[in-house]
């Protein structure tokens, strides 16, 4: 019997009554990624640019969230068109590509996820999970349906040319990065620096009046906030090491003793 693939980030976004909220899955687990496919939230987005994942991993990670309500995107490390090839194979059909600070960029990735002669994906799609081994009909005439790309605007020179990013033809949205960000603007850790935000504000502006989506990172509930209210259609609120790292410090602070302390508790 024929399948169907799920709907992709692009279609999430277009059918979404508000701006839709999501996590990082940084830790290279399975496990970890299905806890928080679970979780209620809108997607989750599986890390191989700072996070220990493989090709093997990405593909476990996969798996475990597709029995959820939730939409998997996957970061790739760099907008490489092998790499590329390769985790859409994986049946990745959500792709964010960092590091895109020009147009030329972003026509690079969106000819990476597609086949020629439009693009230059290579064609494999019988061996592959991304057709489901041929399973999908006619996935290589419609696979520009199965797949969104989004880029990702995280530099000083990215920002000045967000208009002409957003503008090219398959770059189905933009996600602003304010940590590379404050890096590129000589502050270094200071994703709230007014310069900062007024970059991000800046980029959201040049994005949504190209007719695309915007999204951004903000672990901070109060920052997240107020980029929903500055246009934001999606943003990422946390990353489960993040959670694990402040949850397992919050029971340290709470039930471990230093010098001088008396016990809590006697047994």
């Amino acid at each position: 019997m024929p399948l169907r693939l799920t709907p992709t980030f692009r279609d999430a976004l277009g059918e979404a009554s508000r701006p839709l909220a999501g996590i990082w899955v940084c830790s290279g687990s399975a496990l970890v990624a299905e806890i928080c496919a679970g979780a209620g939230l809108d997607w989750v987005l599986i890390d191989m640019e700072h996070a220990p994942n493989s090709l093997e991993s990405v593909v476990a990670q996969l798996h475990a969230v597709s029995a959820y309500p939730v939409t998997p995107v996957v970061r790739v490390p760099i907008g490489d068109v092998v790499t590329i090839k390769q985790v859409l194979d994986l049946g990745a059909q959500n792709l964010l590509v960092p590091m895109v600070s020009s147009a030329a960029d972003a026509e690079a990735a969106v000819a990476a996820v597609r086949y020629p002669p439009r693009g230059t994906r290579g064609v494999g799609s019988a061996l592959a999970r991304s057709a489901r081994w041929n399973r999908v009909d006619g996935y290589l005439a419609g696979a520009d349906e199965h797949v969104s790309l989004f880029v990702q605007i995280e530099t000083t020179a990215g920002v000045d040319e967000a208009a002409a990013i957003a503008a090219v033809d398959g770059v189905d949205g933009v996600f602003v990065g304010p940590s590379d960000l404050a890096a590129s603007m000589g502050v270094l850790g200071e994703q709230t620096h007014p310069d900062v935000v007024a970059a991000v504000k800046h980029t959201f502006d040049a994005v949504r009046k190209a007719g695309k989506p915007v999204g951004v990172n903000a672990f901070d509930p109060a920052v997240a906030d107020r980029y929903l209210e500055a246009g934001a259609s999606f943003v990422l609120v946390g990353a489960d090491v993040a959670l694990l790292a402040r949850g397992s410090e919050a029971l340290a602070a709470r039930f471990t003793l230093t010098a001088g302390d008396s016990p809590r508790a006697s047994y």
